[in-house]
């Protein structure tokens, strides 16, 4: 028996680089998958690729009538939700608090926050329904330290931590865990592609090389941690952060030498 087999797992911004690892990794383990994006061409193709233990949903995560409607839709092909990986999100272009437009911190937290308590708050019922689950939630390691230009950013994955361990406390008993989880520098578009035309990508600001682990992570780094997470191998977990980072927030790794 596969660790998720007879699971349904609904992973959102699915159609993403790293949504679309999670799918895969989920997927490659048994589980029912759910690719959940804004762009249905993208989780078409997913799909497709996956066979028929995968399905598509248009979701806006800032819309509760597409929550509502996607849970239905999930719960009439696969029954109850087991697993809901919080993934969308948006970066924003660097900019000083005084030069941030109030629409970009507004959309940050639409997004990044909301979008996650939306989630939280329609896949419960289902999860309860089905004796308990597990609730991922993607912060970031900016959530976790103050990141000069990114207030919009940092302070969204900050109040994700929040909204983890409040969650954590009120559905616990419930047999739903729930935890954040912080990657550092990833490879994925929202590093390696410009926020907007005519800006560097943040990559370009990134050199691993004096941190402890000397290089950029992979999408797949973060989504086997997922799997350990979601799985009955942490069943004691919940309300917790897990950063995925290669030491990133650790500091430069000095390097020793002998007199």
């Amino acid at each position: 028996m596969q660790r998720f087999e007879n699971r349904t797992v609904i992973v959102t911004g699915a159609g993403g680089g790293m949504g679309s690892s999670h799918v895969r990794a989920f997927h490659a383990a048994g589980a029912n998958v759910v690719v959940a994006d804004r762009e249905t061409e993208r989780g078409e193709q997913l799909v497709a690729a996956l066979g028929p233990r995968a399905m598509n949903v248009r979701l806006d995560v800032t819309s509760e009538t597409q929550w509502t409607a996607a849970i239905t839709a999930v719960q009439e092909r696969f029954g109850p939700v087991s697993v809901l990986v919080n993934n969308a999100g948006i970066q924003q272009s660097a900019a000083p608090i005084e030069h941030t437009d109030p629409s970009v911190f507004q959309r940050a937290m639409d997004i990044n926050v909301t979008g996650q308590f939306l989630g939280i708050r329609a896949v419960t019922p289902s999860m309860r329904a089905g004796g308990g689950g597990s609730i991922i939630n993607i912060a970031s390691t900016m959530g976790n330290v103050g990141t000069a230009y990114y207030a919009a950013y940092t302070a969204s994955k900050w109040a994700v931590r929040g909204l983890t361990k409040t969650a954590a406390l009120e559905l616990g008993r419930d047999g739903i865990r729930i935890n954040s989880v912080h990657p550092g520098v990833v490879s994925t578009p929202l590093i390696n592609t410009p926020v907007a035309p005519g800006e560097r990508p943040i990559s370009d600001f990134y050199s691993p090389e004096p941190y402890a682990i000397p290089r950029i992570g992979q999408p797949e780094d973060i989504s086997r941690l997922l799997l350990f997470l979601a799985s009955d191998e942490a069943s004691y977990a919940t309300g917790s952060e897990f950063v995925v980072d290669g030491g990133l927030l650790l500091g430069p790794a000095l390097q020793y030498e002998a007199a």
